[in-house]
């Protein structure tokens, strides 16, 4: 098993399809802030309020000079319908095959109600402009995570 990435770690390199704007390269974030977030279900409880926390403060990214990506194993015609449905103004990227989930570590076994399966864990990167990993969240707790990435990109400027 390789190591988690960490502070430091050079991001892997990744080509998304995406719910807008053509794919999603990590080159193309080159020389701003990357904020990449890896989410289990579009349209699921928890995934659906991350999203809208994220889409919520889009703005305020932007004005920081920062991007936002969400990540999943949906489809990409599951993402515009998510996007629709919920009004979301964050870039969605489809890794329907896993590579970039299995690139980033989020791809684990996980454990419910006694039974074990295979899943994304709940996972945020801040990438910095020249392609550094400088945070690394794990089994995020949605409620005021968007606030602690917000304050861990004003520390980092």
């Amino acid at each position: 098993m390789t190591q988690p990435l960490k502070p430091g770690d050079r991001a892997p390199a990744f080509e998304l399809p995406t719910s807008r704007g053509g794919p999603a390269k990590l080159s193309e974030y080159a020389g701003k802030h990357l904020i990449l977030f890896f989410y289990p279900k579009d349209d699921t409880e928890t995934c659906t309020r991350e999203a809208v926390a994220f889409s919520e403060e889009q703005a305020k990214f932007t004005r920081k000079g920062a991007a936002v990506l969400g990540v999943s194993r949906d489809s990409l015609t599951d993402h515009k319908a998510f996007i629709a449905k919920y009004k979301l103004k964050v870039r969605l990227g489809a890794d329907e095959d896993g590579a970039v989930c299995n690139a980033y570590g989020v791809w684990q076994e996980k454990q419910l109600y006694g039974n074990r399966f295979m899943g994304i864990v709940r996972s945020t990167f801040l990438i910095d402009p020249e392609g550094l990993i400088r945070r690394v969240w794990r089994n995020v707790r949605v409620p005021g995570h968007v606030e602690r990435v917000e304050a861990e990109l004003a520390a980092l400027r």
